[in-house]
């Protein structure tokens, strides 16, 4: 097994044994393609690294003789498009199969692969390509994104090659003919030309909830990181095939789609879908007998509204959820339905898992669970002294001894924000959580999300997650507004369900419901019915935006 050369131990018979006894031996010049892949496709070449499919009936299967070939011609048609060492390429490949293909390849020729979301507008990308001084952007043969990436070229001035995928366009590389012409055989690069450890191998724009995105830094060992990820929260298993629902653009694919699971020697998932229908996903773990699954808790919401009894699920052994809390009800009616437990975790984008409910522990729906084996982490209170068992603070993660591996180098160009977030040897996360009698964390929310009301400290999803138990609400967001009297009372927008109408009947009604299930100093003073709630392009809910409209 590929994991035998960096780790010592890989099984564990408890939670404190795998946490005191997880060690990862980092190589030189580590390079996942070469080490991990092509260390596969020589030994195994015929075993399956990833089965792929879309919502038009398309599929196709890869082994990793076949990952290893194409990344050698993607990697030489990237040195034919002029992209060398270093040089920053930005990937709009939704999910598509090439994004896989090129990611190898670029990490192959040592360049800094920049997954990006095809939603982004025209500015949004000018502001990236600038930010990052984008060489060139491969992407997807649809409109919208065509003409944003035109659009962005002119002014973006080291932005000068761009490349499609599917389709012929002028002024445009063709992808797929670019990758026909190259030859299969790539050497590894060596001398100044291979990559080192301390190199960027990866750069993640966050999404920015309260600001510009920041560019977030990974260097060659960050996919080591996720070994903890895969392997041990969740569960992957050698030659299974797990399946995490993300987009290719976010930082949720690099930790379920591609480094931990092949170091683990299971295949990936992969299902290329334009809108999200929950039955249709549930008919793709079916047939293609998904072993293990993660999704966030808003998937696991339209799950269980289906009738899973009517889906074969024999072939699903675990799942793991993460991205936000997950409410208790909805990992009561999974466990219900299918026997299996949904166990959660933590982590950012900066890092890989930092908290997780691992295979040894007993799982607390609505807990993020325990620190992972190399994560030393506590909770600091606004005075910067550690909490107390169910005190609220924030979470911190301890590096002046050595930092968890694939833990994040800082962000991109921007020293002084480092600084604010990671300094005197102490990163902090911004999210505020407390901590039960048995070590398990609670998230309560970001740090500027905690509502202060009457001398008492509120965090928004304990509230949201209480409204959400009622039928009546699709989805919400908790906020604080000023209040004379009480320095800040909670408020609740709200998206309500199909068959309910707003009014001041059902307003008190959510108002007594939340007093009811929680303690009643909780309950939302004001409640505004909405259409929508405004969002981060990566569908996180901007309670920034809700708190500036009043």
């Amino acid at each position: 097994m590929v994991l035998d050369k960096y780790l010592s131990q890989t099984e564990f018979q408890t939670y404190s044994d795998f946490r005191e006894n997880f060690k990862i031996h980092i190589p030189g010049n580590f390079n996942f393609a070469f080490d991990v892949v092509d260390d596969i496709a020589l030994r195994t070449p015929d075993k399956t690294s990833m089965v792929w499919c879309n919502d038009k009936g398309e599929a196709a299967t890869f082994t990793f003789g076949q990952m290893k070939r194409q990344s050698d011609k993607a990697a030489n048609f990237f040195l034919s498009a002029g992209i060398g060492k270093g040089d920053p390429v930005m990937l709009i490949l939704k999910r598509r199969y090439e994004f896989w293909f090129c990611a190898m390849a670029l990490h192959k020729i040592g360049a800094i692969t920049i997954p990006a979301t095809h939603l982004l507008s025209t500015k949004d990308l000018v502001y990236r390509n600038n930010a990052a001084d984008i060489k060139m952007i491969v992407c997807v043969p649809e409109a919208e994104v065509i003409q944003h990436v035109e659009e962005s070229q002119e002014k973006s001035p080291t932005f000068v090659v761009k490349a499609l995928v599917g389709e012929k366009r002028e002024g445009w590389l063709n992808f797929n003919e670019g990758m026909e012409q190259s030859s299969d055989s790539f050497v590894r690069p060596a001398g100044a030309l291979a990559s080192q450890n301390e190199d960027i191998m990866l750069l993640y724009f966050t999404s920015g909830t309260t600001g510009m995105p920041k560019m977030v830094n990974h260097n060659f060992i960050y996919p080591l990181g996720h070994i903890l990820t895969a392997k041990y929260w969740q569960n992957v298993q050698d030659d299974g095939l797990h399946f995490t629902v993300a987009d290719t653009g976010w930082a949720k694919s690099a930790w379920g789609k591609l480094y931990g699971q092949w170091l683990s020697g299971s295949a990936v998932m992969t299902y290329d879908y334009d809108k999200f229908v929950p039955k249709n996903l549930m008919e793709v773990i079916e047939k293609y007998k998904v072993t293990t699954f993660c999704a966030p808790p808003t998937i696991y919401r339209f799950l269980i509204k289906e009738d899973l009894s009517k889906f074969d699920l024999g072939a699903l052994k675990y799942c793991v959820v993460a991205g936000e809390p997950l409410n208790p009800e909805v990992y009561k009616q999974f466990l219900e339905e299918t026997g299996i437990r949904l166990m959660e975790g933590y982590g950012q984008t900066e890092c890989t898992v930092a908290l997780a409910t691992y295979p040894w522990m007993e799982p607390k729906p609505g807990s993020m669970g325990k620190p992972s084996p190399g994560y030393r982490i506590d909770l600091l209170d606004e005075t910067g002294n550690p909490c107390e068992v169910g005190d609220e603070g924030q979470i911190v993660i301890y590096t002046d001894q050595l930092p968890p591996v694939g833990m994040f180098n800082g962000y991109y160009r921007d020293e002084q924000l480092t600084q604010r977030v990671w300094r005197d040897g102490i990163y902090y996360t911004g999210d505020m959580a407390w901590r039960d009698e048995d070590g398990y964390y609670w998230f309560v929310g970001r740090a500027d999300d905690v509502i202060k009301s009457s001398g008492y400290r509120i965090g928004p999803f304990e509230v949201e997650s209480a409204l959400m138990e009622h039928p009546a609400v699709l989805e919400c967001a908790i906020t604080a507004v000023p209040d004379p009297d009480r320095g800040q009372v909670v408020k609740a927008t709200i998206i309500l369900a199909k068959n309910y109408q707003a009014s001041d009947e059902l307003a008190k009604e959510l108002q007594e419901h939340v007093k009811r299930v929680t303690a009643p100093y909780k309950y939302p003073r004001i409640i505004e019915f909405v259409t929508e709630l405004p969002k981060t392009i990566s569908g996180k809910i901007r309670r920034v935006e809700i708190r500036g409209q009043g």
